[in-house]
């Protein structure tokens, strides 16, 4: 049902489903930042939710899409939608077949598919020319070490399905490739995932590396924020740690940085809604790692502010809603997460030290994720982090060092 058809006693509801798969970080501040436009809301998950009073929850199977569509346009066919949002990876393609049934602006599914396919995004970069490793693509009974011989050495190996670093690998030869892939395959059996399945073989990039939080309406990309990545991302795992923004790029690399998001966006073919892109930048060379259709991972939207201390949720969805957002533009002040890494696998005791590391000056939040008692794993196997420290400043040098000495105050106990 088109957006603004709706029955004389609903006509002003405004309604927005909020897709969240089990295990994301993100529901509570999408919950938040729905109740703060006014808004029914309605939770779309793989399992059961909590959601406020006044809202509804639809289950769904968020592994089939059209499934999940179906599901949401029977729902809608009675309580018409204004907005489908998505918060996380796993939501992103039900989100945008729904989207489409009901006439709302959405991206293409498929472009929107190929953003979960690492394979399919490399072949989508290469075909529009856009920069990027040089990659191949391991099938099970390829010569992977042939593969990471034509991509050259240090290559990186790393399945194409999973997020945040799991089971990505830094391979120095070609030994150390094919002992990547056996691993990383295992990686995949754990996670449910084909193990059996098509690996990236792709060359290591060298340099910093950035990430840009964006938004698209209509395919025009308005870039919001470019976070430094300040700890080296070299290997043999790729666990990302800090982030502060404003980047301390310069003029002319930051607009390079973000004309290179924004081309790698057109040519996925991504046109409405959030944008997550990874980038490397090697002195007058930029080069795309990776491009979501969704915010930044985990709890790290909250270091970003806008307008009058709207958070980055509340930006998606006003613009899902297709209201405007003129004038949209980050704080003046410096700000940074840290995502608390997982030194070894275990079982967790606990973290001690909180207390003295919310105490430094410039830190304004510190939150766990995991609690004592729960097996942990470290990268590559691991998929969470322990949880987030954030902090505000006069200067993206002084946010850095209230996380790094927020950071050492913190005592983390694993057995």
């Amino acid at each position: 049902m088109p957006r603004g058809q709706r029955d004389a006693h609903d006509r002003d509801v405004v309604r927005v489903l909020l897709v969240l798969a089990s295990g994301t970080y993100k529901a509570a501040d999408f919950l938040v930042a729905a109740s703060s436009l006014s808004a029914e809301v309605v939770v779309v998950s793989d399992h059961l939710l909590a959601v406020p009073a006044e809202g509804r929850a639809l289950t769904v199977d968020l592994d089939d899409p059209d499934a999940a569509a179906a599901t949401i346009a029977a729902f809608a066919a009675d309580r018409p939608v204004d907005a489908v949002v998505a918060a996380d990876d796993r939501g992103v393609v039900a989100a945008a077949v729904a989207a489409r049934r009901l006439g709302l602006a959405h991206n293409p599914p498929a472009a929107v598919a190929a953003t979960r396919d690492k394979a399919a995004q490399r072949r989508a970069l290469t075909a529009a020319g856009r920069a990027q490793p040089r990659w191949r693509l391991a099938r099970a009974a390829d010569d992977v070490e042939a593969l990471a011989a034509q991509v050259g050495f240090p290559c990186v190996v790393k399945p194409v399905s999973l997020s945040g670093s799991r089971g990505v690998i830094r391979a120095d030869d070609a030994t150390a490739a094919l002992v990547a892939t056996a691993r990383i395959r295992g990686i995949l059996a754990v996670a449910n995932a084909d193990p059996f399945g098509p690996i990236l073989v792709e060359s290591f990039v060298p340099g910093g590396e950035v990430a840009v939080e964006a938004l698209l309406r209509g395919g025009e990309l308005t870039v919001l924020a470019v976070f430094d990545k300040p700890d080296p991302l070299d290997g043999p795992y790729f666990e990302e740690t800090i982030y502060v923004t404003p980047s301390r790029l310069p003029p002319a690399t930051l607009a390079t940085v973000e004309r290179a998001a924004a081309a790698a966006a057109a040519a996925l073919g991504l046109v409405e809604g959030p944008v997550h892109a990874e980038l490397r930048v090697d002195g007058d060379r930029v080069v795309v790692l990776e491009l979501a259709a969704r915010t930044i991972g985990g709890l790290c939207a909250r270091t970003l502010r806008f307008g009058a201390g709207i958070s980055l949720e509340e930006v998606v969805l006003h613009a899902a809603l297709g209201r405007p957002l003129d004038g949209l533009c980050r704080e003046v002040a410096a700000s940074g997460v840290m995502m608390l890494p997982i030194p070894r696998s275990g079982v967790l005791d606990g973290v001690g030290g909180v207390d003295a590391a919310r105490a430094v000056p410039g830190v304004v939040g510190v939150e766990l994720s995991i609690p004592p008692g729960r097996r942990v794993w470290a990268l590559p196997e691991g998929d969470r982090y322990l949880g987030f420290v954030f902090a505000r400043g006069a200067t993206p040098a002084a946010v850095e060092q209230a996380l790094r000495t927020a950071h050492a105050q913190l005592d983390v106990r694993i057995r």
